[in-house]
C-alpha cells in the first residue's frame, strides 16, 4: 500500500494539514475492501480526488471507474442513465441501453452530489447496495451487478433526512465509512502552497513569469474566508495571472480580487435560512401579537379584581406596582399621571359595580330576570375566551394534515409555514 506522501505526489494533492492527511489515510485504509464510502465536505474542497485514490488502491483498479454527477442529470432520465432501459420503455427509447451500473460491473462508481437524487431513484440504489440487484426501466427481469459505490455530497444529510428529501436507510448504507474533507479556511498553512502551485501552472500555460506575493498579500490570503474553497482560490490565481502586468502582488492589489476582503462583518456559513427562524412568516408573527395581547388582558383582569376586592386604590398601587409598570411602562414623571388616572377610574367603576351588587335586591321574578340579563354579557365573554389560540392552531394543523393525507410539505404550504416549523409543532402538540 502506498504512503500518504506518495499518493499526494501521484494525484498532485497539495497540503500538509493534519485533517487533510487523515482523510487520505482513511481512503488508503478502506481501499482494499468493498465497503461503501461517503465523502463529505463543502463545495470546492476536492471531494472527487478521494474516490480516484480508493479505486486506484483497490482490487478493482483494472476495471472501469465511472464518475456520475447526480445533480446534473434531469430527474426524468436519471433512472435510465444509472440502470439502463428497454426499447420502447418511454418516448424516445428506440433501442435498449445499458446503464452505468451494468457497464461498471466489477469496477467502481462515484456518485457525486448524491444528496440530489430523487426519492424513487434512492429506492433503486438502496436495492443495489443491499443485494446487487437492479431493474432496467421498462423491464421486469432482475439483473445482478458487482460494483463498489463511493458517494460524495456537500449537503447536510441529517437536515435532508429530517426534511424528507433523503432516505435514512440509504444514508446508513452509503456511509459505512465517512471521510470528511476540511474547508480551505481551516487549512491556513496550505493556502499559500496551493496558490503557488496554481500560479506556477498558469505561468506555464500562458507563457508568462510566475506571480510572487508579499507578506501582506500572504496574510490576506490566509485570513480570507474562502467560501468557494480550492475552486475559488484557483480562479483567483488565474485571474491575477492574466490581468496583472506586475508580477509582484501586494496586499492592496490582491484585495481587489477578493470579494468583501476588507469587511469585518461575520460570514454565515451554515445552511439555516431566515425562513426557518421562529417568527419568519406573518402567521407566526400574528400568533405572537395575539398571545401578548392575551397576557396584557390577563394582567388587566388581575388588577381590576384587586381594585374590586380592596377598599383603597392607594393600597393596590403599592402592592401591584410591578404589574402596573409592566402594563403601562416604567413609573417615571412622563407617564405616572396617566396610569394613576386609569387606576382611579377603574377603582371608581369597581366601587360602582360593588355598590350595585350590594344594593340590588330583586323581589319578584321579573326583577330577577332583569338582573340576570344585565350580566349576560359576562357569560358570553367567558365562553369566547375559553377558546385558546393553541386549540385553534392544533385544529388547523389536524385539518390540514387530514386534507393532504399526512404529507407534511403540502400541509406546511397550506398553513403558510415552513416544513421545519410544522414538524416542531407536531412534536410539541404530540399530533
Amino acid at each position: 500500500m502506498e504512503t500518504v506522501t506518495s499518493v499526494k505526489q501521484r494525484f498532485e494533492l497539495i497540503g500538509n494539514d493534519p485533517t487533510f492527511n487523515r482523510a487520505i489515510e482513511k481512503a488508503l485504509q478502506v481501499a482494499p475492501t468493498d465497503i461503501s464510502v461517503l465523502v463529505t465536505g463543502e463545495s470546492g474542497v476536492g471531494k472527487e480526488s478521494i474516490p480516484r485514490i480508493i479505486h486506484s488502491q483497490s482490487f478493482r483498479k483494472h476495471a472501469k471507474y465511472i464518475a456520475v454527477n447526480c445533480g446534473a442529470i434531469p430527474e426524468g432520465t436519471i433512472d435510465s442513465e444509472l440502470f439502463g432501459h428497454e426499447k420502447g420503455a418511454f418516448t424516445g427509447a428506440t433501442q435498449t441501453r445499458s446503464g452505468y451500473f451494468e457497464v461498471a460491473d466489477g469496477g467502481t462508481i462515484f456518485l457525486d452530489e448524491v444528496g440530489e437524487l430523487p426519492l424513487p431513484t434512492q429506492v433503486r440504489l438502496l436495492r443495489v447496495l443491499e443485494n446487487g440487484e437492479f431493474l432496467k426501466v421498462g423491464s421486469s427481469q432482475t439483473q445482478k451487478t458487482d460494483v463498489r459505490i463511493v458517494a460524495a455530497t456537500n449537503v447536510n444529510m441529517f437536515t435532508a433526512i429530517e426534511k424528507g428529501k433523503f432516505r435514512e436507510d440509504l444514508y446508513y448504507r452509503l456511509s459505512t465509512v465517512e471521510i470528511e474533507l476540511p474547508p480551505l479556511r481551516k487549512r491556513k498553512e496550505d493556502i499559500h502552497l496551493l496558490f503557488r502551485k496554481f500560479a506556477s501552472d498558469f505561468a506555464g500555460k500562458y507563457k508568462m513569469p510566475t506571480l510572487r506575493l508579499d507578506d501582506n498579500a500572504i496574510s490576506l490570503l490566509q485570513n480570507y474566508r474562502w467560501s468557494g474553497n480550492i475552486r475559488q482560490l484557483r480562479n483567483i490565481a488565474e485571474q491575477i495571472s492574466v490581468l496583472e502586468k506586475e508580477r509582484n502582488i501586494t496586499g492592496t492589489t490582491l484585495k481587489n480580487y477578493l470579494p468583501d476582503a476588507g469587511s469585518n462583518l461575520p460570514a454565515v456559513i451554515g445552511e439555516k435560512k431566515t425562513s426557518d427562524s421562529e417568527f419568519a412568516n406573518e402567521r407566526e408573527i400574528l400568533y405572537k401579537v395575539l398571545f401578548d395581547m392575551k397576557n396584557d388582558l390577563n394582567d388587566l383582569k388581575k388588577l381590576t379584581n384587586e381594585l374590586m376586592n380592596s377598599g383603597s386604590s392607594v393600597d393596590v398601587k403599592e402592592k401591584q406596582q410591578g404589574l402596573i409598570n409592566r402594563i403601562y411602562g416604567s413609573n417615571d414623571s412622563s407617564n405616572s399621571d396617566d396610569y394613576e388616572d386609569v387606576i382611579d377610574q377603574a377603582y371608581e367603576v369597581s366601587q360602582e359595580d360593588a355598590y350595585d351588587k350590594n344594593m340590588a335586591q330583586p323581589t319578584s321574578n321579573n326583577e330577577v330576570e332583569t338582573a340576570v340579563d344585565r350580566y349576560d354579557f359576562a357569560t358570553e365573554v367567558e365562553e369566547e375566551e375559553s377558546l385558546s389560540l393553541v386549540e385553534k392552531e392544533i385544529e388547523l394543523i389536524k385539518k390540514s394534515l387530514e386534507r393532504h393525507e399526512g404529507k407534511r410539505k403540502a400541509a406546511a404550504d397550506d398553513l403558510g409555514i415552513s416544513e421545519r416549523t410544522l414538524y416542531r409543532k407536531i412534536k410539541q402538540y404530540d399530533l
